[in-house]
């Protein structure tokens, strides 16, 4: 069966990001990456910091409110309708809801032949790699880098704690290609 969407899910600064441009680069046809950056990037400016959109507290807990999963279903349902009209997407997630949040997507992606794909990464590389950054709150990779994952079921896992994003990206491909 063809494969239409690959969900990438991991915490903050796990490599998700890069293993989805990496899987651009390795997959044989052009695939589409979209990530929860992209949609929290085009939530209006009111719901960010607000308890009915989006809240990032100063230890790096992230909190959403009702009009954030309002806008998160139309999101969800806008990827699959990508997915039924051809195009083959990488989501680049954080399920920080952990199974519920994969129920979310799973219901949206209903009829869609999906490879779910747990992105580790050991929490102090992590949080490394996000003070390098210098773009996320201080503290997300610590506390997402378990919690993403809690009830989730993956059909592939992948390390890149010390495996590179291309290796990753080869492993990934293989089960896409099946």
């Amino acid at each position: 069966m063809t494969t239409h969407v690959i969900v990438l899910n991991g915490g903050s600064s796990a490599g998700t990001s890069t293993l989805a441009r990496a899987l651009q680069e390795t997959l044989p046809r052009p695939w589409l990456t979209f990530g929860v950056d992209t949609f929290v990037a085009a939530l209006p400016p009111a719901l960010t910091d607000s308890p009915d959109g989006l809240v990032l507290a100063p230890d790096g807990t992230v909190s959403v409110g009702p009009a954030f999963r309002t806008l998160e279903t139309a999101w969800l349902h806008g990827i699959a309708a990508m997915a039924r009209a051809g195009a083959g997407i990488i989501l680049d997630e954080v399920l920080l809801s952990g199974a519920a949040g994969q129920a979310r997507w799973r219901r949206a992606l209903d009829g869609l032949a999906v490879l779910w794909v747990g992105v580790h990464c050991d929490p102090a590389t992590a949080a490394a790699r996000e003070l390098a950054r210098g773009d996320r709150v201080v503290g997300m990779a610590t506390t997402q880098a378990a919690l993403v994952h809690q009830g989730v079921d993956y059909d592939l896992e992948v390390d890149t704690t010390s495996t590179s994003p291309a290796a990753c990206a080869e492993l990934v491909a293989s089960h896409v290609a099946g």
